[in-house]
């Protein structure tokens, strides 16, 4: 094992750029000064960086004294909100994106029912959740439904990609085999493609949830429901101890979620 490594280190040789001391230090000196011209045509307002610091300082220490009880209905109120948004939103995403994943999958879909599902793929990553919520808020209002739609906008585009992928690596062996049996189209895929591709479609929708739920706490700073909603206004009234609060509380229901979503993919392995 030692041999090998060092004959692939032996084959790597430094661009001859670096080896020249001159054009290194060129390369450096170069650097430091397109950084110092970068920060300099930001229009840094050092008097508002010291008075945040002061404000950061304010939240961090918030951190060692969270305040749970003074904002706990409203808190609660957008938890739940969260979870609910994170539960449906994905529960309708999966649903839309197992037909969508199965039509993007080129060795299973026809030519032009490829590139359609394809192109719904495309569209859906193309645009980040905080633009598509900004636009289903000015279209819906401010509130959970806006947030609902934009999470279930972003799972199809996330799962049916992963799933079609998963769907054109799947063993051919096996889904021809059942062809062989003369069996229909839905017969196929149920026998043929599914038993290979729904222990990863289940930890990707588990992943997903997750996902989603972190995202859900975003969307509620542009008006689309959510304990974001709630993290919003205690920043906007200095409350940092009970942001603090919120914040420790969306952590540990992440991790509750990582360790969920870990025992389940353990168990499917």
């Amino acid at each position: 094992m030692s041999a090998v490594l060092a004959s692939e280190r032996r084959k790597w040789r430094k661009p001859p750029f670096i080896r020249n001391p001159l054009a290194r230090w060129g390369l450096i000196v170069f650097a430091l000064a397109y950084l110092v011209l970068a920060i300099g045509s930001m229009e840094v307002n050092w008097q508002r960086v010291y008075e945040g610091l002061e404000r950061g300082k304010q939240f961090i220490l918030a951190f060692s004294h969270p305040d749970f009880t003074s904002r706990w209905s409203d808190i609660s109120a957008g938890m739940i909100e969260s979870v609910i948004m994170t539960i449906t939103s994905t529960a309708a995403g999966i649903i839309i994106s197992i037909p969508i994943g199965l039509g993007a999958a080129r060795n299973i879909a026809p030519l032009p029912v490829y590139y359609l599902c394809r192109g719904i793929i495309a569209v859906s990553r193309a645009l980040h959740e905080i633009i598509v919520a900004i636009l289903l808020v000015a279209i819906f209002g401010f509130g959970p439904l806006a947030g609902f739609l934009t999470l279930s906008f972003a799972t199809i585009g996330f799962l049916a990609k992963l799933l079609a992928e998963d769907i054109e690596s799947t063993d051919r062996s096996q889904s021809e085999a059942v062809k062989a049996t003369g069996a229909s189209w839905l017969q196929w895929i149920n026998y043929g493609i599914q038993p290979q591709v729904m222990p990863r479609l289940i930890g990707l929708s588990m992943y997903r949830l997750d996902i989603n739920f972190r995202e859900s706490a975003i969307l509620g700073l542009v008006g689309a429901g959510g304990i974001g909603a709630t993290l919003n206004t205690a920043f906007d009234r200095y409350e940092f101890d009970t942001a603090a609060a919120i914040i420790v509380i969306i952590i540990v229901v992440v991790m509750v979620l990582e360790y969920l979503s870990g025992m389940i993919r353990a168990r499917l392995q």
